[in-house]
């Protein structure tokens, strides 16, 4: 699974997914499309259970689009692959929790890199921003995720200065789940994608799906689409082996053993 400029350790059901791309981590076509195909696998393989997505370095996670690339022609609009730039923001049905372990700078399309995982956790050095505005373009992802997910106001103020943010500031506001020190990042966040690996896999591709295709409905509407099982995963949920496996073994005092089936 291994591919440069991405590295790949597999530790049991936990992928590890590190881009490496001297000296910034910035993302070319080629290498989105990379992840792309790495993220996808992981959604296909069974026996994967969580992803780590983070960088190598300790001052860069990723400044998004290489800019060395575009002054070389090529264009905003190139194919990215099959989950869109970077790998996961487009990736249809990763009903998958991935973790992010941010080592450093995330700006552009590295924050929007950093915003498609599910949990964030950030090196105390860690910076923020969104500085498309200063080229004359939009930050078309974070334009579309960010208002949704913190503080109206506070989302149009990083789309319109292009301003950087501090990790204890991206907190606060909800961007990222946690801060460690910088030694320790990897540590914390092999722990809770561990923790994740050993839960129930049908459910949290439920919960994915449920977040995703509710979002925009009236509660009404998405208690309709769960009661009467219209979503997918769902129906797999509420009709498999792991959701008995769940009440035998609360009636029976002892932890589940998930099969994701």
């Amino acid at each position: 699974m291994s591919a440069e400029p991405i590295k790949t350790n597999i530790r049991g059901p936990v992928l590890e997914v590190t881009m490496d791309r001297p000296k910034a981590n910035a993302i070319d076509a080629a290498t989105s499309r990379i992840m792309g195909d790495i993220f996808a696998d992981f959604r296909d393989n069974p026996s994967m259970r969580s992803a780590i997505l983070t960088a190598a370095g300790e001052k860069f996670f990723c400044p998004g689009w290489d800019l060395k690339a575009a002054a070389a022609g090529e264009e905003p609009d190139s194919d990215y692959g099959v989950g869109g730039f970077g790998g996961l923001q487009e990736l249809p049905d990763l009903g998958k929790p991935v973790v992010c372990a941010c080592n450093g700078l995330a700006f552009g399309g590295g924050f929007e890199i950093m915003i498609s995982c599910d949990i964030i956790i950030a090196a105390e050095h860690a910076t923020f921003a969104l500085p498309e505005i200063r080229s004359g373009i939009i930050a078309d992802a974070a334009t579309i995720k960010l208002p949704r997910r913190i503080p109206h106001h506070v989302a149009m103020e990083m789309l319109f200065t292009g301003r950087v943010v501090g990790a204890e500031e991206a907190k606060h506001w909800g961007i990222i789940n946690e801060i460690v020190p910088a030694d320790k990042l990897m540590d914390r966040a092999r722990e809770v994608a561990d923790l994740l690996a050993s839960g129930p896999p049908l459910v949290y591709a439920a919960i994915k799906e449920t977040v995703e295709k509710t979002s925009h409905l009236s509660v009404a509407e998405a208690f309709d689409m769960l009661n009467n099982r219209k979503l997918p995963t769902i129906d797999v949920l509420y009709s498999s082996e792991d959701q008995l496996e769940g009440a035998k073994a609360f009636a029976e005092k002892r932890d589940p053993v998930w099969k994701g089936r």
